[in-house]
């Protein structure tokens, strides 16, 4: 629900366009009036259609009045526009869904009531109710953003619904800012799981905002670049939109994960042209800016493109440059893109010894090396060093990774041996961590490849709705990284 600030600024807001397209005030005064002593007086005679329809006179005004499409009251004789009539007919159905014990029956009248207000909007658009509608006012007492709400929430009439896990996550995102002025990775992975899912509408309906705000420079950090809009795009197929976006981008940084990412999606929509692509771009931009530490992005690129020679040699000058920096400057050593391209390339030694170094400030590496080193035969090796994690969820997720790898590598035993340890770790937290629960529906899919997932992604939305404001406020995002994983088998971006 909006705060009752947001509504009251909504309500001046609105107040504002009325006064601007200088709709009458007695217009305005109609809709409320419509709600209660209106029903009878305004559904009845068109029901019975002798009222209306019986007297010459009375038939020419309301035709007037249709054809007009203005929607409005006659005053003087006292006959009601059709954007009333339609208003007041969805207020019945409504009604009418409230006092049935019938699900589906429920579902129905409301579907029809929101046609009823479409038809509103669409077809008397200069009418005053069309108006409180498209701006989300109260009409009398009736809270349309509500029963909007409550439409969206209709697809909970199958709990186990992944359209209704979507909606459960959304229900806990903070809410967005407007105007928008930086990024929200947990909102855009919502509008990316809707894509993924079938529901477009609603997809564009999240995104649209966003790349509002990149167009007019509203999305940005520190250094006035992108976050996150064009990775979106890509993955919601929106390639030339993500491209255009990231060519206007000068930082390395933004530039070379942007490239990188959508080469990634063109990879697994099997497009190997455009991959190729933008493997040699990453690589040409990066060279001709003096990228340092996105080198290991570019590699991973060139990797995924099929030019293994190209990675493994930019890969090992980078990795001697940056220790050759290291052990100058005794900073930092490296970026954490290095450990995740020295699995992708079969280094699994310097992988670790490199992952060692950054998991502390990006514990997202550990699952995504040991996962890669996993699929490339390092299982005991991974293993091992899964079981060292200290943070249970970062361990979970391993755990998952590499059920996943060694069903891939046809090793049931070791499936078996690690989903027995995930397990341990469920049972040890009695369902308190939501993350882990959503590892465990992941893992299950691989594992099992059918849907018990379901109940145990269910189990892990409980837990987040029952958590803290801080653990709801950073779990959206992880939530739907793994339900897109389990219905696509197709990660969210790193």
């Amino acid at each position: 629900m909006a705060s009752a600030l947001s509504r009251v600024l909504a309500v001046l807001r609105t107040a504002a366009v009325a006064a601007a397209l200088s709709l009458p005030a007695a217009f305005a005064a109609g809709p409320v009036l419509a709600q209660d002593a209106a029903v009878q007086d305004m559904v009845a005679p068109d029901m019975a259609g002798q009222d209306i329809l019986g007297q010459d006179g009375a038939k020419r005004t309301v035709l007037a009045q249709d054809q007009d499409g203005g929607g409005a009251d006659n005053p003087a004789s006292g006959t009601p526009g059709p954007a009333n009539r339609l208003f007041v007919q969805a207020l019945q159905l409504i009604r009418q869904a409230d006092n049935t014990y019938d699900v589906a029956e429920e579902g129905r009248l409301l579907k029809e009531a929101d046609k009823l207000f479409n038809d509103i909007v669409t077809k008397y658009p200069d009418s005053p109710l069309a108006v409180q509608l498209v701006t989300n006012q109260f009409v009398g007492d009736f809270d349309f953003y509500e029963f909007r709400s409550r439409i969206r929430a209709l697809v909970c009439n199958d709990a186990l619904n992944s359209l209704c896990f979507l909606h459960r996550i959304g229900e806990m995102l903070p809410p967005v800012e407007t105007p928008i002025n930086a990024a929200r990775w947990d909102w855009l992975s919502l509008a990316v799981a809707y894509q993924q899912l079938g529901d477009t509408g609603r997809a564009k309906e999240i995104m649209a905002p966003f790349v509002s705000a990149v167009r007019r420079g509203g999305v940005a950090d520190s250094s006035g670049q992108d976050l996150f809009v064009a990775r979106a795009l890509s993955l919601m197929g929106q390639t030339p939109l993500a491209l255009d976006i990231t060519r206007q981008i000068n930082d390395c940084s933004t530039r070379i994960y942007n490239l990188a990412d959508i080469a990634k999606a063109a990879a697994w929509r099997g497009d190997g042209g455009l991959t190729n692509a933008l493997a040699d771009e990453a690589k040409s931009y990066a060279s001709s800016h003096n990228c340092a530490w996105e080198l290991g992005l570019v590699a991973q690129t060139l990797l995924r493109a099929g030019k293994e020679a190209q990675a493994r040699t930019l890969f090992l000058n980078t990795v001697e440059t940056q220790f050759s920096k290291f052990k100058e400057t005794r900073g930092d050593c490296c970026p954490p893109e290095l450990a995740v391209a020295a699995a992708d390339i079969g280094e699994p030694k310097l992988a670790l010894g490199l992952l060692s170094t950054v998991q502390d400030e990006n514990p997202w590496t550990i699952p995504a090396v040991l996962g890669r080193l996993a699929k490339r035969g390092e299982a005991g090796m991974a293993v091992a060093y899964a079981d060292q994690v200290a943070d249970i969820d970062t361990r979970g997720e391993a755990f998952a990774e590499l059920i996943e790898a060694a069903m891939k590598r046809g090793e049931p035993a070791i499936a078996n041996d690690l989903m027995n340890r995930l397990n341990k770790l469920v049972d040890e937290a009695a369902g308190r961590r939501p993350g882990l629960l959503a590892q465990r529906a992941k893992a299950e899919k691989v594992f099992y490849n059918d849907d018990r997932w379901r109940r145990t992604f269910q189990l892990a939305i409980n837990a987040a709705e029952k958590a803290s404001n801080f653990v709801r406020r950073d779990i959206g995002a992880p939530l739907l990284a793994a339900l897109v994983r389990i219905e696509t088998g197709l990660p969210m971006l790193d």
